[in-house]
């Protein structure tokens, strides 16, 4: 008896002025590249196949001459039937275009955190104070969770003023930390430490796609979409091919492209000897 297949799934919702649409059974692409480090993650999604008054919708709210000024929130989840979906990639619309007739499409082009840059703060802390507790108020005032990996360390006279988003670069450069912004999370972790818990064991039974390349700051491999890899998280590479390219990595950049009606749908991972 031949196995069931075990179907993707792939799930994009969009939220504009705190109403949630979820789209699933649509043909939807995605491509994307995430950064362990102040730098915003990038996304584009297709979405194809949206009736009129959807398309209407996504590219009414998101137009750059709406004076609707509130955040376009896109959610980005894939997996499959067997397991459950994770997040891919949260962030703000910054774009979106239909294609040509007859087919069309719409393309969302997003950034993480990107409604944050347009939000103006001043932050001071007199005397010294915790990495720790800069961190928290940081992801407060980004509206983000915390996970914070990193040993703390004293801070004299923080102070700081400008765009919101921002104060992620800020806090990375207060000296042997990786700080980032990941889905909804703001995670501070030891630089080219891997998050506790977060090892995925990686080899051609386990999903990985053709050798590692080498490259100048460790590897570079392609694998598998899972419910189980972040970034920031380590790699166990055991390639038969290249033995030379074995051993456990810390993931710096981590690159997705996803379809649910053709053939992609993988992780593209660069990561850094530990």
């Amino acid at each position: 008896m031949q196995d069931k297949i075990d179907l993707r799934v792939v799930r994009v919702s969009i939220e504009v002025n705190g109403k949630l649409r979820t789209y699933e059974d649509l043909a939807i692409t995605a491509t994307g590249m995430k950064f362990a480090n102040a730098n915003q993650n990038e996304c584009e999604i297709k979405i194809a196949n949206l009736n009129k008054e959807t398309r209407d919708f996504i590219l009414t709210e998101t137009s750059p001459f709406n004076k609707n000024r509130t955040p376009k929130i896109v959610t980005l989840e894939a997996g499959r039937v067997s397991y459950e979906t994770t997040r891919i990639f949260a962030g703000n619309v910054v774009s979106a275009t239909p294609s040509q007739p007859p087919d069309i499409t719409v393309t969302l082009k997003c950034l993480t955190g990107n409604f944050q840059k347009g939000n103006l703060i001043s932050r001071s802390q007199a005397g010294n104070s915790q990495l720790r507790q800069v961190s928290e108020q940081t992801a407060k005032d980004l509206g983000l969770a915390l996970d914070y990996q990193a040993k703390d360390k004293t801070v004299s006279n923080y102070a700081y003023s400008g765009a919101a988003l921002q104060q992620v670069n800020k806090i990375g450069e207060l000296g042997a930390v990786n700080a980032y912004v990941d889905d909804g999370v703001l995670v501070v972790k030891d630089f080219n430490v891997p998050l506790s818990n977060r090892l995925r064991k990686l080899s051609l039974e386990t999903g990985m796609i053709g050798i590692p390349e080498i490259t100048e700051q460790g590897i570079k491999v392609k694998f598998g979409l899972d419910n189980f890899t972040v970034l920031g998280g380590a790699l166990e590479v055991k390639s038969v091919i290249y033995p030379s390219a074995n051993g456990t990595y810390v993931i710096y950049k981590l690159g997705f492209e996803i379809s649910n009606r053709d053939q992609p749908f993988c992780w593209i991972a660069e990561a850094k000897r530990i």
